[in-house]
Order: structure tokens, then sequence, then C-alpha cells
């Protein structure tokens, strides 16, 4: 197969697959305005006495330097 016959092949599937991510965008936007479905919430935590994730809790020992 030529290369450019390739080159043009995977860009038409490039910009199918754009089409439908923005399709599906568009519907997931009028569905949440029209009140079908609510945007997900995290649990929010008060500024006094936050907790440190225990996955960054052992971040200064992991850094290297001088």
């Amino acid at each position: 197969m030529n290369r450019n016959v390739i080159i043009v092949i995977v860009l038409v599937v490039l910009v199918l697959l754009t089409a439908v991510q923005a399709m599906q965008l568009s519907a997931l936007k009028s569905s949440i305005s029209a009140g079908k479905v609510s945007a997900g919430s995290a649990p929010v935590q008060g500024s006094g006495g936050a907790s440190v994730p225990s996955n960054i809790q052992d971040l200064p020992s992991m850094v290297g330097g001088c």
C-alpha cells in the first residue's frame, strides 16, 4: 500500500473519532442542562485539619537532590 494512502486512512479515522466524541459531548451537555444527569461532587474538606493523602506523605523522602 502506498504510504500516502495509509496516512489519509489514519486521518479519516481520526476525524471520524473526533466527530463521534463531539456528538457525545453535545448530548452530555444537553442532558446536564435538561437536568437528566447531575454533575458529581467530591466531598469537600474544610481548610482546618485537612489530611494529606498517603501516597504523597512520603514525597520529601522520595525526592533526590544534593
